[in-house]
């Protein structure tokens, strides 16, 4: 963009400018997730992988047993899946594809995060012959849940 025009323009104005140049290029950055998992949990490799083509900056740590960050994050035993990632203040653990973690991330819910229980059968990293319908679950500090999304069976 051009250094005389920027700085001509009102703080208003540039605000204007930039996301015209946002709307023009694209959507803005999404932020960074990190993502604990078992070195050798190849569906948590190929969740990681859908992360990254949905837009997401990822890192990862290897670690042998992530039920210390479940702990320290409040994910309880009965939310648990087989990783465990913080995006922008909220937790996502399991199999939550994408679309789900950009609407999260947009709305801003009053939640700890987002959570797919178990590891069903078509849900992100978990492709294969067959996929079964699961929901997309928020919880809280205090264990309660809701239905954040149901995702039906293909």
């Amino acid at each position: 963009m051009n250094k005389k025009l920027i700085a001509g323009l009102s703080g208003v104005a540039l605000v204007a400018v930039l996301g015209l140049a946002f709307s023009l290029n694209g959507r803005a950055e999404l932020p960074k997730m990190v993502v604990y998992k078992s070195p050798t949990c190849g569906c948590c490799s190929k969740w990681v992988d859908h992360m990254r083509a949905a837009g997401f900056t990822v890192e990862t740590h290897d670690v042998r047993d992530v039920s210390p960050v479940k702990a320290q994050y409040g994910v309880s035993q009965r939310l648990a899946s087989c990783h465990t990632a913080l995006v922008d203040g909220y937790v996502v653990e399991g199999h939550v594809p994408a679309e789900q973690v950009k609407r999260l991330l947009e709305a801003r819910p009053a939640v700890t995060g987002l959570a797919v229980p178990g590891m069903p059968m078509g849900s992100p990293g978990m492709e294969g012959a067959y996929a079964e319908a699961y929901d997309v679950l928020t919880f809280d500090a205090h264990g309660n849940t809701s239905v954040f999304a149901h995702i039906p069976a293909r």
